[in-house]
């Protein structure tokens, strides 16, 4: 059997090779919560189980389902269409500036990097004028800023800019 993800000019990646990529992954990340489990102790303690002992067992559920699950994506018809290529580009566009925002927050703090993809999102896929765009990518973290710091007193990653400001 062949894998239409695979054939030149394909719609798309097939069901199968993408259910079986991501069971794959999920297993990966049981297994490495399992083995940091070992690390600290799955036994009982003086005072009751060891602090690895219950993420010992959820990492063993995820793996245990991810193998079953990777069992059945082996027995799906090559042939089933996962998602066009157009589609998974509409997918990346979110996908990409999202993991980029991720990484920003340690280095520019929530509010920077907030007004940074808020900005980014409205030009390039809502094609906001500028003016608009500044308007909302500056006043939505403020009020974020006066709603969890303020009101609820929750302190969210801050960087050089609170910093500087004193916030």
């Amino acid at each position: 059997m062949s894998d239409p993800s695979k054939a030149p000019g394909s719609p798309g990646p097939g069901q199968r090779i993408v259910e079986m990529g991501v069971a794959l992954f999920i297993l990966a990340l049981g297994a490495l919560a399992m083995i940091g489990s070992l690390r600290v102790g799955i036994g009982w303690g003086a005072e009751g189980p060891k602090s690895g002992f219950f993420p010992f067992w959820v990492g063993l559920i995820v793996v245990l389902a991810s193998a079953r699950n990777f069992w059945r994506a082996i027995a799906i018809s090559p042939a089933r269409l996962f998602a066009e290529w157009g589609q998974i580009a509409q997918v990346r566009k979110v996908v990409i500036p999202m993991a980029i925002y991720v990484a920003l927050v340690p280095f520019f703090g929530i509010y920077v990097a907030s007004a940074l993809l808020i900005a980014g999102f409205m030009r390039w896929l809502g094609r906001y004028g500028w003016l608009l765009t500044l308007a909302v990518a500056i006043l939505l973290p403020i009020l974020i800023y006066v709603t969890f710091e303020d009101w609820f007193l929750v302190p969210l990653p801050k960087g050089p800019l609170e910093d500087w400001l004193g916030l």
